[in-house]
């Protein structure tokens, strides 16, 4: 049982990690495409 429950979290881990890599790019571009936008709309006005 503790050899199973040890290799289950190690494979979801992974996954998560991966997951949450690409959410946290994904909520990086949503950033700055939003400061940008946002600069560029000031410095147009």
């Amino acid at each position: 049982m503790t050899k199973k429950q040890n290799q289950a979290p190690k494979r979801k881990s992974k996954r998560e990690r991966r997951m949450k890599f690409f959410v946290y790019l994904m909520v990086i571009a949503m950033v700055l495409s939003l400061l940008t936008a946002g600069l560029s709309g000031l410095s147009l006005f």
